[in-house]
C-alpha cells in the first residue's frame, strides 16, 4: 500500500491518490471482516466487529463516526453518512487492525 499520510485538522490520514482515482474510474472496493468472510455493509456491521476487537466509540466530533482502541494511539475517523465511506477509510481500518480486515474489489 502507497500514499502519503496527512495531518489535518488534527487527524492524521493516510491518503492514496491510486486507490482515490481507481474509484473514480468506477473500480469499487468493499471491505470484508477476514475471520467470517463478511462484507461490511454498513456501520453497525462494522462498529460491532470493531466492537469484538476492542475498540471503543468516540464521541468527541458530532461530525465524524470515530472509535478508539485504549490499549494504543490508533484512532478510526469516518465520515457519518456510509455511503461517503471510501476506500482511504478502509486501508486505515485493515493497517490498524492487521489479519482481521482485508479490501477487495468488488
Amino acid at each position: 500500500m502507497s500514499g502519503v499520510w496527512v495531518f489535518k485538522n488534527g487527524v492524521v490520514r493516510l491518503e492514496n491518490p491510486g486507490t482515490e482515482s481507481m474509484e473514480r474510474s468506477g473500480q469499487k472496493k468493499m471491505l470484508v471482516h477476514v475471520p467470517s468472510n463478511e462484507v461490511i455493509t454498513n456501520y453497525g456491521v462494522l462498529e460491532s466487529k470493531l466492537m469484538e476487537l476492542g475498540w471503543e466509540r468516540y464521541y468527541d466530533d458530532p461530525d465524524l463516526l470515530q472509535f478508539h482502541k485504549r490499549s494504543t494511539v490508533h484512532l478510526i475517523s469516518l465520515p457519518k453518512e456510509f455511503r461517503k465511506f471510501k476506500s482511504m477509510h478502509m486501508y486505515d481500518i485493515v493497517v490498524k487492525n492487521r489479519n482481521m480486515f482485508e479490501v477487495r474489489d468488488m
